[in-house]
């Protein structure tokens, strides 16, 4: 009978290698949709073979039978097929870096062909090495619908020659996107994400994309306060800052400082350097009481300023900005604020959370347990649904104005 844990960890150790696989795959010119199909089976394969028979060198164990896979599939010229298959049978080690062949294959997920949604789900599934469903979970959407994004995407870029490859514009969104999807529950993918970010600013002076780094490691620090261990969420003013990762906060901002640097009268920090500074601001604070939250406005000043038309283009940080009014400027001024995206994000979980805490935050404990309770029925994540309903009975309970829950 098969060991349960050994085959969840020969699983694991299978995904890890997929995209750097995948990669050498495409590098050498194979067709992306040929190689990951190639891949596929030469993953059951190993499913089937490694448990009793583990090979010495397992990606090119896995290089090797996907490669004769793709030779079968050929089957042009029998003259050529035999070649490959002799080339094949002794593979040798790549001649670039793993993190370099996981990064062309970023690139190539965010082909300028393909729309954002696609662009991300790509990556998710080549990069990150998650199965459809995951990626179908991460953005609650039914898993046929997400199959058939994914084999839309695949059918763009076959017959493509992979050497236009996405923007770092996009590649620096679709990046967030995939590290968002990791903190929320797979903490491999934000950490495969941060891996991804740090090879970036290896290949790049771009500012922004050490922004990006930074942001994902003063987020990623307070990781290990984000849930009780009953599994519920904390929130920030109430996590316990000891958990913190002090040496990833430190890094995180070694690395912005390094990005505002290079800023000039002439060029502004962009969006993922502001974030990043408004995360080292709330990681700096000792306290949630001591978070210095004019200078957190001034930073969302400059972030909504980033687009003519916020309340539309960039709902999210006037939101946020919405939340530092309320506590420098008073609730009431927050939530005149939040007035202004009711048309936009109205209907959004998120926007009746905020409200939630504005209330809260000026005692007004009543209109704070409906906004709660409203956020509640709209969320669609269950672990965030249930932190809305605590948060929601815990303001009815409350016989006087508490401490606000934090953001």
């Amino acid at each position: 009978m098969t060991d349960e844990p050994v085959q969840r960890r020969d699983e694991g150790a299978l995904r890890a290698l997929v995209p750097r696989v995948l990669a050498g795959l495409v590098r050498r010119g194979e067709g992306f949709d040929a190689a990951e199909d190639a891949l596929q089976e030469a993953l059951l394969e190993a499913l089937r073979v490694w448990p009793e028979h583990p090979p010495r060198d397992p990606r090119a164990w896995l290089t090797t039978v996907a490669t004769r896979r793709l030779v079968d599939a050929h089957r042009s010229a029998v003259a050529r097929h035999r070649r490959e298959e002799t080339t094949y049978a002794q593979p040798r080690p790549a001649a670039t870096e793993e993190g370099d062949d996981t990064l062309f294959l970023l690139f190539c997920c965010c082909h300028p062909d393909l729309a954002p949604a696609s662009q991300v789900a790509l990556t998710l599934r080549a990069v990150g090495g998650l199965t459809t469903r995951e990626i179908a979970d991460a953005f609650y959407v039914p898993e046929a619908t997400m199959a058939q994004r994914i084999s839309r995407a695949k059918r763009t870029l076959r017959g493509r020659r992979l050497d236009q490859p996405g923007d770092l514009a996009v590649v620096l969104r679709v990046l967030y996107l995939v590290y968002t999807a990791g903190h929320a529950g797979r903490v491999d993918l934000a950490g495969e994400a941060i891996r991804l970010a740090r090879q970036l600013t290896l290949a790049t002076e771009e500012p922004e994309a050490r922004g990006l780094l930074a942001l994902m490691l003063l987020n990623h620090a307070r990781l290990p306060a984000r849930l009780d261990p009953e599994g519920r969420i904390v929130t920030l003013d109430r996590q316990d800052r000891g958990r913190w990762d002090t040496r990833e906060i430190a890094e995180g901002v070694r690395v912005l400082q390094s990005a505002l640097a290079m800023q000039t009268e002439e060029r502004r920090p962009g969006r993922y350097q502001v974030e990043a500074a408004i995360a080292a601001l709330h990681d700096d604070a000792a306290s949630a009481e001591e978070t210095d939250w004019p200078q957190i406005l001034a930073w969302y000043d400059d972030l909504v300023a980033l687009t003519d038309d916020p309340v539309r283009q960039d709902p999210a940080a006037v939101l946020g900005r919405a939340v530092a009014v309320g506590h420098v400027l008073g609730a009431a001024a927050g939530l005149r604020e939040t007035d202004r995206l009711r048309e936009v994000i109205g209907e959004r979980h998120r926007w009746h959370a905020v409200r939630g805490h504005l209330h809260e935050l000026d005692g007004d404990l009543p209109a704070a347990a409906s906004a709660y309770a409203e956020a509640a029925r709209r969320a669609t994540n269950v672990a965030e649904r249930d932190h809305l309903v605590r948060q929601a009975a815990h303001a009815r309970a409350c016989p006087a104005s508490g401490s606000a829950p934090g953001t």
